[in-house]
């Protein structure tokens, strides 16, 4: 049976189980921790106030002061810098070069791990990811912190599941996460569905 998570529970009760990133921010604020943030650095202050007690304090990205942010030409030999963001004037001029242009997972991926690269880069790993997707066997990466999102993939992906339904599926999640361990979908488990 999950645990009421409470600064009573024991890291490994706290870590076995899902939870919300809802549960995880009220827990931060009855227990005075930052509840801002990812739900994986939210997880991993739980888990050090309840093996030390300490309070770790988010970890603040400089904030750039969108006021003071010149707004300079951008062209394909712009430089992505260590600062980059993915702003509305960035997103107009990839518009006006790639028309059906919005910041996915893999581009905004991209800018972070690219620092020293150009616009060009960009425009080519963009078309490079949509021809990826052309093909049948493609899979979009699912961060670690969408578990509910890869369970329901794995899922449809196992045999045995064909023919059933969205609901199903939504079930034996909702079965998964209230166990004590991993919550990936695995064909050997046993749920009732």
């Amino acid at each position: 049976m999950r645990p009421n998570l409470t600064k009573d529970i024991n890291v490994e009760s706290f870590k076995g189980f899902y939870w919300l990133k809802e549960e995880l921010q009220s827990f931060c604020r009855e227990n005075g921790l930052s509840a801002t943030g990812s739900k994986i650095e939210i997880s991993d202050r739980i888990e050090t106030f309840l093996q030390t007690g300490e309070i770790k304090k988010p970890i603040r990205k400089a904030k750039v002061n969108k006021k003071l942010e010149p707004q300079v030409d951008l062209t394909l030999d712009t430089i992505i810098t260590e600062n980059h963001r993915c702003s509305q004037h960035v997103r107009a001029f990839f518009k006006t070069v790639i028309s059906k242009f919005h910041f996915s997972t893999y581009i905004q991926e991209y800018f972070k791990n690219n620092v020293g690269k150009t616009y060009r880069d960009v425009v080519n790993a963009w078309y490079a990811e949509e021809e990826r997707k052309k093909d049948p066997s493609y899979e979009k990466k699912i961060g670690p912190q969408f578990e509910y999102n890869q369970f329901i993939r794995d899922f449809f992906a196992d045999p045995k599941n064909q023919g059933k339904s969205r609901e199903e599926a939504i079930k034996a999640w909702n079965e998964i996460k209230k166990l004590s361990g991993s919550n990936k979908y695995e064909s050997t488990i046993n749920l009732n569905i």
